[in-house]
């Protein structure tokens, strides 16, 4: 019976995804479909309800919206162009040094926004005209961008690493942003050895050498940004704050920033900018909630053990099972987006990766990091497609300069998993293991 309610869960999602329908109702009604089979017509619906509702009841949950406003604000605020000048000031004499530029840039917005998108979209869409003038190839431009603006999603606040949390029942939203530094920035620095590395191939030029005032000038205009991250983390860090009240004065501080102090966002921008964070909330609630429904139905139905047993029956050796654990969530990130497969694919792997005594902060951190990757592959990449329409690069002529970039990140990704300090120095360093 276990093996008919899986095909039905799992077969119903994909065609309904394949068809075209939005993720979140696919979920919704494939796990519907699976209840189904469990249970009388009215107990499923009531079920599938009833699991929404709760998926939805959390007070942690309420530090999602609050990033997000906060992303958006920031956006739109002028941090980008003040990050990029720092990032310039700091890498600018490396061979290739707008490329280093686009990744520094990349993974400070990045941690700042929270959003892999917003930082292809500000970023790229700053330095790409520059690029173009100092002669560097545009299909090249746009790898680096692309390649780079995921690692911001490991480097705290993320709002991915959240939603994990809620997952794995409750795992230290703490530990996990901490947990989320080197990793960020072993991806960072993978992306500028290419950048690097074929830099000094063609013969891409540095920056001038600044001068004491400007250097000054890039970190003061820069610091009130990057305080922001000092002010969050170590809130949390201190007791001070919980992250869904960091999540809140993230907001506080970012709209004095944007609002009053660069003054970049008018008081007439506000409407949009709460309409779009409202848009994109209600599309992350609305996934978490079917996916707490769906989660509830594998369970039930004894998916996880039976995926399992698969995995076991293959092989009992933890590397090797690791592995085929990462080339899943490589696929899948291929096809689907990261919140919906960390929400569906963390019930499924997480018992499997703490019966091989793995850490559940280190998988969060593996499996988030894996899933970055898919953002810039076809034919899902958001952040693939985001760059290319910046910088109007077709995207069959940005594979063949993204496949060294892809081959760094997954070196990355490998480090990642198979070196757990990588990713639990910090935690343990600080206590919080």
């Amino acid at each position: 019976m276990e093996s008919y309610i899986a095909l039905t869960l799992f077969g119903s999602f994909f065609f309904l995804v394949f068809l075209g329908l939005p993720i979140s109702f696919a979920i919704g009604i494939s796990t519907l479909a699976s209840m189904l089979l469990m249970f009388p017509w009215d107990v499923a619906v009531i079920t599938v309800a009833q699991r929404l509702a709760n998926g939805l009841d959390s007070f942690a949950l309420l530090a999602i919206p609050f990033f997000i406003f906060a992303g958006t604000l920031m956006n739109s605020g002028g941090i980008a162009i003040r990050l990029i000048n720092l990032a310039q000031i700091m890498v600018g004499r490396i061979p290739g040094s707008l490329c280093h530029v686009n990744v520094l840039a990349n993974m400070m917005f990045g941690s700042i926004s929270g959003s892999a998108v917003a930082s292809a979209a500000a970023v790229g869409g700053t330095l790409s005209p520059i690029q173009a003038k100092e002669g560097y190839d545009p299909a090249f431009s746009t790898a680096v961008n692309v390649s780079s603006c995921i690692t911001g999603l490991l480097i705290p606040p993320s709002n991915v690493l959240i939603v994990f949390s809620l997952t794995a029942g409750g795992v230290s939203v703490a530990s996990l942003f901490m947990a989320g530094y080197i990793p960020g920035i072993l991806m960072g620095l993978s992306v500028m050895l290419v950048c690097w590395i074929i830099a000094k191939k063609r013969g891409y030029p540095v920056s001038p050498r600044p001068t004491c005032a400007q250097a000054a000038k890039a970190f003061l205009d820069a610091m009130p940004s990057l305080l922001l991250v000092i002010i969050v983390m170590g809130g949390i860090l201190g007791g001070i704050f919980t992250a869904t009240e960091a999540s809140a004065i993230a907001v506080v501080y970012t709209f004095i920033l944007s609002v009053l102090i660069y003054r970049e966002v008018k008081w007439g921008d506000l409407p949009r900018l709460i309409l779009e964070s409202v848009v994109t909330t209600s599309i992350v609630l609305l996934l978490i909630g079917f996916s707490v429904g769906m989660s509830w139905a594998m369970t039930n139905a004894d998916i996880p053990y039976m995926i399992s047993d698969t995995l076991m029956g293959i092989s009992d050796n933890p590397l090797l099972i690791l592995l085929m654990i990462n080339i899943v969530l490589l696929i899948v990130g291929i096809f689907m987006d990261m919140t919906p497969a960390v929400l569906i694919f963390t019930p499924i792997f997480l018992p499997i990766v703490q019966q091989l005594g793995m850490d559940p902060v280190h998988f969060g951190i593996m499996m988030v990091a894996n899933l970055c990757v898919g953002l810039l592959t076809p034919p899902v990449g958001s952040a693939l497609f985001v760059g290319c329409s910046i910088t109007g690069v077709k995207i069959q002529h940005l594979i063949k300069p993204l496949l060294p970039f892809y081959a760094a990140l997954f070196v990355s990704l490998m480090m990642i998993t198979y070196i757990p300090q990588i990713s639990l120095f910090i935690p343990k360093l600080l206590g919080l293991m």
